[in-house]
């Protein structure tokens, strides 16, 4: 049987690809730097989107991330034209951002297991 997806769904991945793109090369401010889109969660009613994002540089510091949300906060506006003039929906949703933390976990996941791991070939 096919996987149904809900329109929510398909708008969430279409504003993740479309707003992928725009960040990376029409946002000219320097505190967002390296970012990419790692989901997009839209409210049933299509007036919120909320846009996880991750740096690919990684972070130093949580203020550099801060600075990072508040730099795509202030572009929202910018953004959402830009998917008003790219995709045929009838709404644009609110779009609101937030640090994606699972790949900063999943790399210190990969720590702790080859440490582990050089434990467990030093016994």
């Amino acid at each position: 049987m096919a996987k149904e997806y809900s329109r929510t769904s398909r708008i969430g991945e279409v504003l993740m690809r479309e707003l992928a793109q725009m960040i990376q090369q029409e946002v000219s401010d320097p505190r967002v730097g390296m970012v990419t889109v790692s989901h997009v969660d839209v409210t049933s009613d299509l007036k919120y989107a909320t846009v996880y994002v991750t740096r690919l540089n990684g972070t130093d510091s949580e203020q550099e991330t801060k600075e990072c949300l508040e730099g795509l906060s202030r572009a929202a506006g910018f953004l959402k034209r830009g998917i008003a003039k790219r995709v045929d929906i009838r709404t644009i949703p609110e779009l609101r951002f937030k640090y994606d933390t699972s790949l900063d976990h999943g790399f210190r996941m990969d720590e702790l297991i080859a440490k582990a791991n050089r434990d467990l070939a030093d016994d």
